[in-house]
């Protein structure tokens, strides 16, 4: 494939490394909380922070690029995301640490609204599916790399906040790059996609529930990388550093289960697949429960990254196949739905802390996929249009 790629592509498929910063917000989350002594609680709402933008941006941005182009709003999130990142170089306070993750959220909303169809100005048809494929597998290494280097930053170079001035220096460079590669301008789009458009269309059952589902599985993929570090440490005795082991075995996992997912779909039926991975993660969150062991939670983590996977394309291909005529609608609404992200956390933090250990965050991820095991059976019964 790579003989097949322009040099134009590189640079765009750079940015999904950038793509992958928010995923640092679940070791960050454990590292936030022991600096400030906040509870359980307070933490949750760290994610929020940088989940939020995707509910409020992810449309008006999507109209916004329609009259600037697809690279000039990828300018505009690296140029956001490294002014985030700094924030906590210049003054490491509780106000610039939430800015900066409020300012990595909105700079990755954009990200990701522009840099996918930004692909398809330089890379042929016949090569995008893989073009794309390829870019999930960058922003995958991105995030299973960043618990390694916030270890990295504390244990060698004596503090994790030393992960911001690394994260802005990558952007950098993905910017630099991009700004130096001549990249054709795509035609302006004829049709036009609003707020209230695309509100409209959850008055679509089919799209109401499947962007439910969005919001739920977006709930689990960002509440298991939050709570990976945290039962490492509950229950083994971990410090944060080596807690970041959680994440990362989640996220490589989780790319692991893309890949096979790729496979395993060209022989299986897709309602068939989402209804076997949801029931075995089902069963993998209620082990997790009882899991005490170092090794036992680590497998059962990289469980629900295995089997979690797919879930989020097998939901977002059943929405734009449910409504012919009104996909850029659909996906500006299934791309909101990843506020999921900012809503689930919270709500664990606040019945970890009830609770009184993390099973209390447990409950809240296994109602989430309580609702995923009635979406596999309902997008089997969605006929395409």
């Amino acid at each position: 494939m790579a003989n097949k790629i322009s040099k134009a592509a590189l640079p765009v498929l750079f940015g999904f490394f950038v793509m992958g910063f928010c995923d640092v917000v679940g070791i960050a989350t454990s590292y936030v909380k022991e600096d400030f002594g906040w509870s359980e609680t307070l933490a949750g709402f760290v994610p929020s922070m940088v989940f939020i933008w995707f509910f409020i941006l992810s449309v008006p941005v999507a109209v916004w690029m329609n009259r600037i182009g697809r690279k000039n709003m990828v300018h505009i999130s690296n140029i956001i995301t490294v002014v985030g990142m700094l924030l906590p170089v210049v003054n490491y306070t509780v106000v610039t640490c939430l800015l900066a993750f409020a300012l990595l959220g909105i700079g990755n909303t954009i990200i990701q609204v522009a840099l996918n169809p930004l692909l398809t100005n330089v890379v042929s048809g016949d090569t995008l599916t893989s073009s794309l494929t390829l870019g999930q597998v960058i922003k995958s290494i991105c995030s299973f790399c960043g618990p390694l280097i916030a270890a990295f930053a504390a244990t060698k170079l004596g503090n994790w906040q030393y992960i911001f001035p690394i994260f802005a220096a990558i952007t950098v460079i993905a910017e630099v790059w991009l700004r130096l590669t001549d990249i054709p301008r795509e035609a302006p789009s004829e049709s036009t996609v609003s707020l209230g458009s695309t509100l409209a269309l959850l008055k679509d059952r089919n799209v109401l529930l499947l962007f439910l589902g969005i919001f739920f599985v977006v709930g689990i993929d960002c509440g298991t990388n939050i709570i990976a570090p945290k039962l490492l440490m509950e229950r083994c005795g971990m410090t944060v550093a080596a807690a970041g082991i959680g994440s990362t075995i989640y996220f490589i996992c989780k790319t692991a289960g893309n890949f096979i997912g790729t496979f395993l779909l060209l022989k299986c039926k897709d309602s068939t697949y989402f209804k076997i991975n949801i029931f075995l993660t089902v069963a993998v969150l209620a082990a997790l429960v009882f899991a005490r062991s170092e090794v036992s939670v680590l497998v059962l983590i990289a469980g629900i990254g295995l089997f979690c996977s797919c879930i989020f394309s097998l939901i977002f291909s059943a929405a734009i196949s449910s409504n012919k005529g009104a996909e850029n609608g659909i996906s500006g609404l299934m791309i909101m739905g990843v506020c999921g992200a900012a809503v689930i956390p919270p709500l664990m933090g606040i019945l970890a802390d009830a609770v009184g250990n993390q099973n209390g965050s447990i409950i809240v991820l296994g109602i989430c996929a309580a609702y995923l095991v009635f979406c596999a059976f309902y997008t089997g019964k969605i006929k395409k249009s």
